[in-house]
């Protein structure tokens, strides 16, 4: 029997179990609890819009967005997202899934903290994005089922969610701070880390090698 949480129904495929254990191996409670929360968010978002994502690469998108925080995919330093994409695809590869749905997961956790483009993309991407915006900012939160939302929060509690959320954030992203130029993440090394200035677009393009 597939787990249910508030009405909304856990994939039961091998995949997503394995899934569910690697990051309840690999991450924090924090990231696995979020994550998980992410997808029930995801699915509520789905119902409302009238949207029927993949419920299967929706659960591996959401469990897999913010490994890159913690297990940089290669030494190559790229963006925190890209390296959790990075995981995510080649977990599904590794498994026979088809090139299609491994880059559908990709893009969705590659675009999760990208304003303005996941939403006019596939249910999968556009739901998880969403999904995130809800359990870290609230999108959405007055318009969500109050018994719903506190069986969601009974399985998966957030404790102390934001702060520990943004010493998670930093800590993923402070040895890497060039990667996050031109992204939501600068301005919370700018807000966490004493002397950090992103370099702006105006000084860019001022300062780039042409005369005019």
């Amino acid at each position: 029997m597939p787990q249910v949480i508030a009405g909304l129904e856990i994939p039961e495929t091998a995949a997503v179990a394995e899934a569910t254990r690697l990051i309840q191996d690999t991450t924090t409670p924090l990231i696995y609890h979020h994550s998980r929360r992410v997808y029930l968010f995801a699915l509520i978002h789905a119902g409302k819009l009238g949207v029927k994502p993949d419920p299967e690469l929706l659960y591996l998108a959401a469990m897999f967005h913010d490994t890159g925080l913690s297990t940089p995919f290669s030494e190559v330093e790229q963006r925190f997202e890209v390296d959790g994409a990075d995981h995510a695809r080649a977990f599904l590869l590794a498994r026979g899934f088809s090139s299609a749905a491994a880059d559908t997961v990709w893009t969705a956790i590659a675009l999760h903290t990208t304003p303005g483009i996941p939403t006019r993309m596939t249910p999968e991407i556009a739901t998880t994005h969403l999904g995130v915006l809800t359990d870290v900012i609230g999108y959405g939160l007055d318009g969500l089922d109050h018994d719903q939302l506190d069986e969601i929060l009974a399985a998966h509690p957030r404790g102390d969610f934001k702060n520990a959320f943004l010493r998670a954030y930093v800590d993923g992203l402070k040895d890497r701070p060039e990667t996050t130029d031109g992204t939501v993440n600068s301005d919370v090394l700018e807000h966490f880390i004493p002397g950090f200035r992103r370099v702006t677009t105006v000084e860019r393009i001022l300062g780039a090698p042409w005369p005019s």
